[in-house]
């Protein structure tokens, strides 16, 4: 069996679990927004402050905004419903996290850096790429 026989039958194999990595995936993202999604509702007047000394325009709407769009992105996420739409908001939030909050800390997460939001970002550019994969209500309500 030649190289590029063998690459081919290892592809036709692991494209199998393209749909399981994504959904793997999106439930990992989505798990991985749930816990500062619900600690900015459970102290909102400390975000608006926050995001206010970080310069942040209307720090009280974008709290808001923010909060409102990671829940949404969590029950999105892990049901693979409007997948690619709600990857760019979410984008956006990672955007802010990197450069308003990690970046002056550098690269690792063990610094506070931006490792994470970073890799989340990366993930969503995956959604918004390739979509949700056979294993969401996507492919269930929007199926080409």
């Amino acid at each position: 069996m030649s190289m590029k026989n063998c690459y081919f039958k290892v592809e036709k194999i692991t494209d199998n679990f393209q749909s399981i990595a994504l959904l793997f995936a999106r439930l990992t993202i989505a798990y991985g927004f749930f816990e500062p999604a619900m600690k900015k509702w459970q102290g909102m007047d400390n975000v608006v402050a926050w995001f206010g000394s970080m310069g942040i325009p209307f720090p009280s709407l974008n709290a808001y905004m923010a909060a409102s769009t990671e829940t949404l992105g969590v029950v999105l996420l892990t049901f693979g419903l409007f997948t690619r739409l709600i990857s760019i908001p979410l984008i956006v939030i990672m955007l802010v996290a990197i450069f308003l909050v990690h970046f002056q800390n550098g690269f690792s997460a063990a610094a506070n850096g931006f490792e994470i939001p970073f890799y989340y970002m990366l993930f969503l550019m995956i959604f918004t790429s390739f979509g949700a994969g056979k294993i969401s209500l996507d492919n269930f309500f929007f199926k080409k």
